[in-house]
């Protein structure tokens, strides 16, 4: 059996432009807003209906003039611009630069190593002189978009007063262990001197390590932009970066050492590619961590917006989690601390490594401080902090704007970073301490939660006034969630006749694109989601499910049964570890075999237990449900699971599964 995959915290990656993001997978980048300008979108002519007789000779191309090379409008700028000066070749940069320098009123003031481009601020008059330069492609303006949410989630825990104040961040480092990052984003300033990758290369996974060996270390080795993160126009590995801004954004001084660990997957949902990270390459990236500050003593967090598992309170005595406890616990002893996503399931616990008591779990809220619907909560949580439509860096100069604990995680990594800063002589239990001290109280359900405060943290100041949440999050009914709901009222009729066959990949979709630096990204029309649990008030049968799953017969979309089976992929350690069941198609098979197959006591009880993971997902049962006065549901999947993986007592726990959890109205 392979190694149990942790997916990350934003959802599974896929490319499908149409599917929601998920709490494992990072939406798509934004769409095009009022203030951005699409730069390369074409308008395709409609067919005449006539096609031309071939002549036997090709035709010259007709002669196009020549784009103009200066932006309209900047050599009417009287008063300069900063402007993206893109060249033929990084080989160019250097000399372009040493002709803008020469030139009057020009200054270069950003030449990054090994890329296409320089950035200068210029006259009209310097500006259109550089344009003339044969080995300069283009000249435009370097657009400032405004991150909103990102900039109100740094107002709101006072980050922009921590950084008058001097607590930047400066001399200390923070690891990113994700889907690599773009070194040269102009967002992060220059500020990763560390990389390496640790990338499974077996059982259909293949690397991302730029070489394509499962290790590699050194400048580049953790580059998201390598071949193999890019599908079509989709960059796979894009959560890396902006996990990277947010924490650069909070710490500007510090430091960043950059850790691939996923490996990629070209047979996923629909047939798609994906993205996923083995536990194995999870501890050999903490270990070097452990080795990083070894050579880095400013090294002072890690941040972790990944995860695998589902845990209601914490799991330090699981036996499948403890090497990844014991690597957390010796990297606090070194002074290191592990930053980890609590997970997007909307349930009260946290994912691995987030149930592990050593990490410091962190929940997402809004700006309002409110508890989105998809947020996990609880007393496993250490801190909330903003997690809600956050702009942050993706790979190529852009931007987008995702949601989900992924984006609150690199808060609090960048908080400690700049508390540190300020607090040398600090161990890592007393950083954590005041932070936890300093936030504003989130109460809910008979929990209290702080709410990320660095500048509170910094100064020493009361926390504000508790914030009280009724109903508690997790109910479906906070207001504002980002998330589609789910139809709560799902048919269950008769099982379909014929079986279904798996979706086929979408067609890409012309885009628009918005230029940003040197390349430009494609952007979907629709605003991201988080995929979560839904709110059903029933459960269904297993048949009721196959239904679901076979094709234009149920009643739920294919984005919603996409959802509900990432989140059985990562709650199961039979779906699809041990039994595929991670597409509509091949989970109708595990639900309802073909009528020539042997029912095995295996086949019938993977059929209930897949079903009962749905109604979990669909929100038909709740973990904490009871199905006998000392026994939960969560009680009962965990022991169907281990059965299964013995192969003893199966009938039992069909029995069990089909009475008590399927055929039953208990959420």
């Amino acid at each position: 059996m392979r190694l149990r995959a942790l997916v990350a915290m934003a959802i599974v990656l896929t490319v499908a432009p149409g599917v929601p993001a998920l709490a494992e997978e990072p939406p798509p980048p934004p769409p095009v807003t009022a203030t951005e300008t699409p730069a390369t979108a074409t308008e395709t002519p409609a067919p005449t209906g006539e096609t031309p007789a071939p002549t036997g000779e090709t035709p010259a191309p007709a002669e196009q003039p020549p784009a103009p090379k200066l932006e309209p409008g900047l050599a009417a700028d009287g008063d300069g611009a900063r402007v993206i000066v893109e060249v033929t070749a990084p080989a160019e940069a250097v000399p372009v630069a040493g002709e803008a320098r020469s030139l009057p009123g020009a200054e270069v003031v950003l030449q990054p190593p090994d890329t296409s481009f320089i950035v200068v601020e210029g006259t009209s008059e310097s500006l259109a002189a550089l344009a003339q330069d044969p080995r300069v492609v283009s000249v435009r303006r370097d657009r400032a978009y405004s991150p909103v949410s990102l900039a109100s989630g740094l107002k709101l825990i006072g980050a922009d007063q921590a950084q008058a104040e001097g607590a930047t961040g400066e001399g200390k480092m923070i690891a990113v262990i994700d889907t690599g990052i773009d070194r040269d984003h102009p967002a992060l300033a220059g500020k990763v001197v560390e990389e390496a990758c640790f990338s499974a290369t077996d059982g259909g996974a293949k690397s991302l390590c730029p070489g394509g060996a499962g290790t590699q270390t050194g400048q580049g080795s953790a580059d998201a932009k390598t071949p193999m993160c890019v599908e079509g126009t989709v960059n796979l590995c894009d959560h890396g970066t902006h996990v990277a801004g947010i924490a650069h954004a909070v710490a500007p001084g510090a430091d960043i050492a950059a850790i691939q660990v996923f490996s990629r997957i070209d047979d996923c949902e629909g047939g798609e590619a994906c993205l996923s990270a083995y536990e194995s390459t999870i501890l050999l990236a903490l270990d070097h961590v452990a080795k990083l500050k070894d050579s880095h003593p400013g090294l002072v967090a890690v941040n972790l917006s990944l995860g695998g598992g589902l845990y209601e309170g914490a799991c330090d005595g699981e036996p499948e989690i403890g090497a990844m406890k014991q690597k957390i616990e010796t990297l606090r002893a070194k002074g290191v601390v592990a930053v980890a996503a609590a997970g997007n399931e909307g349930m009260s616990g946290a994912g691995a490594p987030g149930c592990i008591s050593g990490a410091v779990t962190v929940g997402a809220t809004g700006d309002d401080d409110r508890v989105p619907e998809w947020s996990n909560y609880g007393s496993v949580l250490d801190l909330f902090a903003p997690g809600v439509e956050i702009d942050s860096a993706v790979p190529n100069g852009g931007t987008a704007v995702y949601s989900g604990t992924s984006m609150s995680t690199p808060h609090v990594t960048g908080a400690l970073a700049a508390l540190a800063g300020k607090s040398a002589d600090a161990t890592p239990d007393a950083l954590v301490g005041k932070l936890t001290a300093a936030g504003r109280p989130i109460v809910y359900d008979g929990v209290t939660t702080p709410r990320l405060d660095l500048y509170g943290a910094l100064t020493g100041r009361a926390p504000s006034p508790p914030a009280t949440q009724d109903p508690a999050p997790g109910d479906g009914s906070t207001p504002d969630d980002p998330g589609d709901d789910p139809d709560p009222n799902p048919s269950s009729g008769p099982s379909p006749a014929p079986e279904p066959v798996d979706p086929p990949a979408p067609s890409p979709v012309p885009l628009p694109t918005v230029t940003v630096t040197v390349t430009v990204t494609a952007t979907p029309a629709t605003a991201p989601t988080v995929c979560s649990r839904g709110k059903a008030t029933k459960t269904l049968t297993a048949a009721g499910w196959a239904t679901e799953m076979t094709r234009g017969k149920g009643e739920l979309p294919d984005e919603t049964l996409g959802c509900y089976l990432r989140l059985v992929a990562k709650a199961s350690g039979v779906f699809p570890e041990l039994t595929r069941a991670s597409t509509p198609g091949t989970a109708y098979r595990v639900l309802k075999p073909a009528g020539k197959t042997k029912l095995t006591q295996k086949i019938k009880m993977e059929s209930e237990l897949l079903a009962a993971w749905l109604n979990w997902a669909h929100g038909g049962v709740n973990f904490t449900a009871k199905i006998s006065k000392s026994t939960t549901v969560r009680d009962t999947l965990i022991a169907a699971e281990r059965q299964r993986l013995k192969g003893a007592a199966l009938a039992e726990y069909t029995s069990i599964l089909k009475k008590h959890v399927n055929a039953r109205r208990i959420a």
